[in-house]
């Protein structure tokens, strides 16, 4: 039943979205509000997946295409404030939370807590990162942000697991601190040594198919292989995504154009997908607590005064980081090489909306501890837990675009820099092209006539500038008109020559298997002139 169930949600998640884009909504919040109104419907089943299920299917593949986008350069040129953000906010979220939480209820002990704080404390910067890039964030606040969602997420999930094996009574093989760092150091070594025998596969085969799938099934290998060897799987996958992401120039162009298409795809499921499965947990929370004859009125003031604490410590935090680095009580590491301003550190403050690992972590919360007993509280901290992951998505994140436009964070030298990036990146290939073309002039291929060499060059320079001159429409300025008038033009040249394609088919005068293979190349064609045109869109929107 819950097979069919998780269809039904992904399908209904795919129109929502879909309704919510075109009303320029934020998915996340609509997805999350209308499946908390649904989980009411009467006779509506509960959706209940194995906390496992969740963090070995979900997770795996949205830190490794995360960590595949992300530049390696620029992880190491936000070093610092990535692990600030990714560890040390972490680290002061969930103690925080922890001795907040076991002076506030009961039912829980220490240990509970700080297992209830390990589950609140990751970010997921999803929602605020694609907010960011649509309403304009400089590339630096949102490269930090994504960098956080990489670590924190293992330095959240190494903690929950010391936190409930001390609650349990499991024996951790050494000194807490010795298996954090284990767990640490196994991870990405883990992710390192898969990555190479991966990259070092795909060399050799030659086949984009099997080199997509192949990637494909990289991120579940690490998670899955480091959890055997007890390190972290968080880390392992993106460890991972980061090498191969930036050997990713080594591959084809058909592997690079596949794996882009099949990873944004896969995003976009997974993601809409957790955020139905979140709101479709609220009635179930609420039966759940009064099942185990717990006040649901008082757990939910539990929750809303943790969610309190949440929002406010990493505010707290950043400011005291600030303020410490003011008065020059903080010394500026190599990581820290681009410091934020007050109004970029605000909006970086207010991003701590919560997602999947807070509801799969507390979802996978043991029933018992070693002894037998129920483990103390937990149904208290599912709770809870639900409470801050939906209450910073509909708060924090309704409120992210209005904070990002009163602030007006545009910058327009980092947009300056961007565009002279562009233009040198396009005087390189230029240049290497011609210097190419004039080689080949001077060292023609033998067996071929002079002149039917010169004719070929003359017809590659000539594609090659066709492609420079539509490349250079996306420039903003006067070429603007121009460029939107190309690409109008081209595509409906294309649409004209597809449907012509099609006619041709349908009255029999064109074989079905040759029209497939011409439009083929069409589609090339057709996707770089809806890349330029979501380029302009975007530069546009800054």
């Amino acid at each position: 039943m819950n097979g069919v169930l998780v269809l039904l949600v992904i399908i209904a998640a795919i129109a929502v979205t879909s309704l919510a884009k075109r009303r320029d909504l934020q998915p996340p919040l609509v997805l999350v509000t209308i499946g908390a109104i649904a989980s009411f419907i009467p006779g509506l089943p509960r959706l209940e997946l194995d906390p496992e299920a969740i963090l070995g299917v979900v997770l795996p593949p949205l830190l490794y295409s995360a960590a595949l986008k992300f530049s390696v350069a620029t992880f190491r040129r936000h070093l610092g404030p990535i692990l600030r953000l990714g560890i040390f906010t972490v680290l002061a979220t969930a103690f925080a939370v922890a001795f907040f939480a076991s002076w506030l209820s009961p039912e829980l002990t220490l240990g509970a807590a700080l297992v209830l704080g390990a589950v609140v404390a990751p970010t997921d910067a999803v929602s605020a990162v694609a907010v960011g890039r649509r309403l304009g964030l400089p590339n630096r606040v949102i490269a930090i942000l994504t960098g956080e969602g990489l670590v924190n997420d293992a330095t959240a999930l190494t903690l929950f697991a010391v936190a409930v094996s001390a609650v349990v009574g499991t024996d951790v093989p050494v000194h807490p601190v010795l298996f954090f760092a284990y767990e640490v150091i196994g991870g990405v070594l883990v992710g390192l040594v898969l990555a190479k025998i991966v990259e070092w596969v795909r060399r050799r085969m030659y086949d984009s198919p099997l080199e997509t799938v192949l990637g494909l099934m990289l991120p579940f290998a690490a998670y899955l292989a480091a959890g055997q060897l007890h390190a972290s799987g968080v880390l392992a996958v993106v460890t991972a995504g980061f090498l191969m992401g930036h050997k990713a120039t080594d591959a084809s162009v058909s592997t690079r154009i596949q794996e882009r298409s099949l990873w944004e795809s896969v995003d976009l499921v997974l993601e809409m997908f957790v955020f139905a499965y979140m709101g479709l947990q609220l009635k179930f929370v609420i039966v759940d607590v009064r099942d185990n004859g717990l006040p649901v009125h008082h757990i939910f003031f539990y929750g809303f005064a943790v969610l309190v604490v949440v929002m406010a410590v990493r505010p707290a935090w950043i400011l005291l980081h600030r303020f410490r680095r003011h008065i020059g009580l903080v010394v500026r590491t190599p990581g820290d090489t681009v410091e934020l301003g007050w109004r970029e550190s605000l909006v970086v403050s207010w991003a701590g909306m919560r997602g999947v690992v807070t509801i799969a972590a507390a979802s996978g919360i043991p029933m018992t501890v070693a002894s037998g007993a129920p483990f103390p509280g937990r149904e208290v901290i599912q709770a809870i837990a639900f409470v801050v992951a939906v209450g910073t998505l509909l708060i924090q994140g309704a409120t992210m675009p209005l904070l990002i436009r009163m602030l007006d964070l545009a910058d327009p030298l980092e947009r300056q820099r961007e565009e002279e990036q562009v233009k040198h990146a396009r005087t390189i290939s230029r240049e290497a092209g011609e210097r190419f073309l004039d080689d080949c002039a001077e060292h023609p291929p033998s067996g071929i006539d002079s002149a039917e060499v010169t004719d070929i060059l003359s017809r590659v320079r000539r594609s090659m500038r066709a492609r420079l001159r539509a490349e250079e429409a996306e420039e903003p300025g006067e070429k603007v008109r121009a460029g939107v008038v190309f690409d109008d033009i081209r595509r409906a040249a294309l649409r004209a020559q597809r449907q012509a394609l099609i006619d041709a088919r349908d009255a029999g005068s064109l074989d079905d298997e040759v029209m497939r293979t011409v439009l083929e190349s069409l589609d090339v064609e057709e996707a770089a002139a809806e890349e330029r045109v979501r380029r302009r869109r975007e530069w546009g929107a800054r």
